[in-house]
């Protein structure tokens, strides 16, 4: 009996410091580590966004453990949401966290990819929480494929060159700014 204990011990152990490697690693080619979104910070992402029309596609753009994206789902059951991660261990814990809620691949869906690659033409709004050297290199991405009239919606950080609708700033102890903006590819609105 006891070395049966020591072997799942030594088994757990090793899962453990397997999957603290795979976090390190994404951590640092992505050069950050993926950080859950508060609450305070989830109500406020809703609440900027609003209401959505059924059907509507909503992308995370670098969903980390998937906490809103999840909240995204639970929010618009109409809507079908996307999130994008390329870290192993978050993406598996989104993919539990989706199953433990019992929410279908139809209404949440957990892909692994990089997410200055997605294609984010069929979005209707995007939604990001990422460090400043991710947005600078996703701002020209969503500026050639974001589509007309869609929205953006980023967390703490703000598009580059861009002027956003509306910015909050949250109840939270950081004070996290919540950016709101939407695609215009036709500034200059002729009417005759």
């Amino acid at each position: 009996m006891h070395e049966l204990y020591l072997i799942l011990s030594w088994t757990l152990a090793a899962i453990v410091l397997l999957l603290l490697l795979l976090i390190v690693g994404s951590s640092i080619r992505n050069g950050i580590t993926p950080m859950p979104t508060s609450r305070p910070v989830r109500r406020t992402v809703m609440r900027e966004i609003g209401i959505l029309a059924d059907r509507s596609e909503i992308v995370e753009a670098g969903s980390g453990f998937g906490t809103l994206a999840l909240n995204l789902s639970r929010r618009f059951p109409m809507c079908r949401v996307t999130g994008i991660e390329n870290s192993l261990v978050p993406l598996l814990a989104s993919r539990l966290l989706q199953w433990a809620n019992r929410l279908p691949q139809s209404r949440l869906q957990f892909r692994r990819g990089d997410l200055f690659q997605y294609p984010y033409e069929e979005a209707d709004l995007v939604v990001c929480y990422l460090h400043p050297a991710a947005m600078r290199r996703l701002t020209p991405v969503l500026k050639e494929r974001a589509k007309d009239g869609s929205r953006i919606v980023s967390v703490f950080f703000a598009l580059e060159d861009w002027e956003p609708e509306s910015v909050e700033v949250c109840g939270d102890m950081n004070r996290t700014k919540v950016y709101v903006y939407r695609v215009n590819r036709h500034p200059l609105d002729v009417r005759v």
